[in-house]
């Protein structure tokens, strides 16, 4: 019996946070023999070691000399600092701060380079922005040993090998496979905890990257598609996923379980859930993964599966995003002209800028998309730049913009096969005075979105999260 946990920042963010991680690992182990450890770096608030690193990295490849030494004499408070409070002077903490200063000397060094020349590449990037997670792994490690259960600690490095493509590397699923079997079963078998480092991995030849956002929980999945572990625990700081955002409804709760298809609606948008990528190698070899709070452990959280057969076919959750705009291309010239949105997204793609709605009129005389507020007037014009010639003969009478909007989704697997959900969304709203600008659901999709006034988004979230 596998399991594979993986503590996220808050976790490991100072020694008492430590403290309580490793006392969490020891009680989970004597249910599970064998269990794998994957850390994110340091990252009690405000602070997050991730980021500092790439504050130096950046400010050294705008010319800044200065900011890079004063983070490496933060990160050297931040990690003394744990090191101090968790480890005995005549045990572990000599050894330990060697390792860790090492990692900073490095990124000194790194970050002088990149000042030298002027230059922070991705692979540059991927080579300073994991050493958080070197440094916590180590200390972690060295407190479970003294405190008598034997743990190495272990870089991701040996584990995942990935492609070249640096900041969003993808694993090489047989030769991770492969490596992370060789490496850490022999282990397991002697009953040696590994604490392995979240976010890295290393192309095949030899060069380190890292997996990008939600970096460590996917190295938790990766780990337990790896080894064929029966479950993936990914602690962090609430008690698994929400109904909706606490902030704006407070009787907001827990979800006990949600399908692969249900969180990835949530986090697409804007839900405070794992990222889709994440949670694929569970999903795929049917590893329930399951979301954990490090502070309340007791709570059971949130399992995620490849499908609930105990679905009750309603909303689960509700989730929005705000701070958009809606933008529509309209024209009585559009009517049956083949490509028009395709030509609309290709202008808006070279722009670099994403779409997160979609909307079209069954006449074809408009489309409607939902963008970033910030984004809009680059749209505009690269809309009106695609459409000059249709502009001029008025095929397209208009292409403006709505905005301060937000997109409202209403999620759940079951709702597809339930009569009457968008009816009663529908009167919700309007019997609370929101207006839906425009409505996106697809025939097959376990969610609805609906645009509504941004002054309008905690009143419809609160009245559809009263319908779950």
């Amino acid at each position: 019996m596998t399991l594979v946990m993986k503590f996220g920042g808050t976790s490991v963010g100072n020694a008492q946070a430590m403290r309580e991680t490793a006392e969490l690992i020891l009680q989970t182990r004597a249910q599970w023999p064998k269990l794998v450890v994957v850390v994110s770096a340091m990252g009690s608030k405000p602070i997050k070691v991730t980021d500092l690193l790439l504050r130096g990295a950046h400010a050294a490849a705008a010319g800044d000399g200065d900011t890079f030494r004063r983070v490496a004499v933060e990160l050297r408070q931040i990690h003394y600092e744990a090191i101090d409070g968790l480890l005995d002077p005549e045990g572990e903490r000599q050894r330990t701060l060697s390792e860790n200063e090492q990692f900073i000397t490095r990124y000194e060094t790194l970050c002088q380079a990149v000042l030298v020349l002027g230059e922070l590449t991705p692979r540059a990037l991927d080579a300073i922005s994991g050493m958080g997670e070197q440094m916590s792994a180590r200390i972690l490690a060295a407190y479970l040993r003294q405190l008598g259960h034997p743990a190495e600690a272990i870089d991701a490095t040996e584990l995942i090998v990935t492609d070249n493509n640096f900041q969003e590397a993808m694993p090489l699923l047989p030769r991770t496979k492969s490596k992370t079997r060789v490496r850490l079963r022999p282990l397991l078998d002697q009953h040696i905890l590994p604490i392995v480092t979240g976010f890295i991995g290393v192309t095949e030849g030899g060069i380190t990257t890292t997996l990008g956002r939600g970096g460590s929980d996917y190295s938790a999945a990766i780990l337990g598609q790896a080894l064929e572990a029966e479950e993936v625990w990914i602690w962090t700081d609430v008690d698994g996923v929400m109904t909706t955002d606490p902030r704006l409804v407070p009787s907001a709760r827990s979800i006990p379980t949600l399908t692969y298809r249900e969180v990835s609606e949530l986090a697409y948008y804007g839900a405070k859930v794992l990222h889709p990528k994440t949670m694929r190698p569970c999903v795929e070899n049917n590893i329930p993964l399951r979301i954990k709070n490090t502070f309340n452990p007791t709570h059971p959280g949130t399992v995620i599966v490849a499908d609930d057969q105990n679905g009750n076919g309603g909303i689960k959750a509700v989730s929005a995003i705000k701070n958009l705009s809606l933008i529509t291309v309209e024209g009585k010239g559009m009517m049956g002209v083949p490509g028009i949105a395709a030509r609309a997204f290709g202008a808006v793609a070279q722009e670099n800028v994403s779409v997160l709605l979609i909307s079209q009129a069954s006449s074809e005389q408009s489309i409607c998309f939902a963008t970033p507020d910030a984004s809009t007037e680059q749209v505009i014009a690269a809309l009106e730049a695609a459409f000059a010639r249709e502009l001029q003969r008025q095929d397209i009478d208009r292409i403006w913009a709505q905005h301060d909007v937000a997109i409202v989704t209403a999620v759940g697997a079951g709702m597809r096969g339930t009569p009457g959900i968008a009816g009663r969304l529908f009167t919700a709203l309007g019997a609370h005075g929101v207006n839906i600008i425009a409505i996106a659901q697809g025939s097959s999709e376990c969610s609805v979105s609906m645009v509504v006034d941004g002054a309008d988004m905690a009143t419809a979230v609160t009245h559809i999260h009263a319908l779950i």
